[in-house]
């Protein structure tokens, strides 16, 4: 019963959505960006502060011998074919899988979408503190690296280093915000999501393929030091945890499924008007069970009945 419930509240809860929710959402996510936007550009901070921080990183990687930027990208650098790939990942799955999935969450699995929704929006804000308080240059502006997307640009849609300079388009970008890097941020939110929606154990362990594969990207093509990886990712689940205590994502399975049972076999006019499940997956008190018929209208108990 418990995967009935489930679809059963999954579709009650898409059946109250009105033209309003729709409205607050788009106007939450489309604010979010242009202050992620505007803020990382007014934090670009110095060259010279951004690169100090960007070789502190790197002292401290070469003390816990976990500084391999160098090494993946020179080999990626050395193998053509293997760069545009990245390039690709790089320049596209970043801005094309997590709002495609932000949005299947909205409109196909309300339960949740707004714990995820939370966890997103507040990672992206909390990132907004280290642009601006720790701007750091990635690794490709430290010279002995390769900006192998900036080599690629003429097999792809993005331009060169070269281009954006001639164009101006570097003072509208924030080439220091390196720290926390987000494209593993976001890579690593998708995964946990696709984590919570899949059920086999293979399927659950697989989806992480995603965000592993996102942070190798960042490295190999000179993009971000494995600790601005380690920060988003961090960043991420600490605010995954948090919104899914508060929507109680994390609660007993047993206990979700008998108080969806509950729900769904109450009948619908004892339900409320705005019903627990759009707050969470925790729906205790979302309605009151419906008190048996009698069968009898003049109130007599029935076992005065012969």
């Amino acid at each position: 019963m418990g995967d009935e419930a489930t679809g059963a509240a999954e579709e009650s809860a898409r059946g109250r959505r009105t033209r309003r929710d729709v409205i607050r959402e788009v106007v939450l996510v489309v604010g979010l960006y242009v202050a992620y936007s505007a803020t990382r550009l007014a934090a670009s901070g110095s060259w010279d502060v951004a690169k100090g921080h960007a070789r502190g990183i790197l002292d401290v990687e070469r003390r816990l011998h976990i500084d391999v930027e160098l090494a993946l990208n020179t080999w990626t650098s050395q193998h053509q074919w293997f760069e545009i790939a990245t390039s690709y990942w790089y320049q596209s799955m970043h801005y094309l899988v997590t709002p495609t999935v932000l949005v299947v969450l909205f409109l196909r699995r309300p339960l949740l979408y707004r714990p995820a929704r939370t966890a997103l929006m507040g990672a992206t804000f909390l990132a907004l503190f280290g642009y601006f308080f720790f701007p750091t240059a990635p690794p490709r502006l430290l010279g002995e690296y390769v900006d192998t997307v900036s080599e690629t640009s003429r097999w792809g849609w993005w331009p060169s280093a070269a281009e954006q300079a001639a164009s101006g388009a570097s003072s509208v970008t924030n080439q220091v915000a390196a720290m926390p890097s987000m494209h593993v941020g976001w890579a690593v939110w998708v995964s946990a999501v696709l984590c919570v929606l899949v059920r086999p154990l293979w399927a659950k362990i697989a989806v992480w393929g995603y965000a592993v594969t996102t942070t190798l990207v960042v490295m190999l093509t000179g993009n971000h030091w494995i600790l601005d990886a380690v920060a988003g990712a961090a960043i991420v689940l600490g605010c995954w945890w948090f919104a899914g205590h508060r929507y109680g994502l994390w609660a007993p399975r047993a206990q979700v499924d008998a108080e969806l049972d509950e729900l769904v076999g109450a009948a619908p006019a004892v339900l409320p008007p705005t019903s627990a499940t759009d707050d969470g997956l925790a729906l205790a008190g979302a309605a009151e069970p419906v008190p048996p018929a009698s069968g009898r209208d003049d109130g007599e108990p029935d076992a005065a009945r012969p």
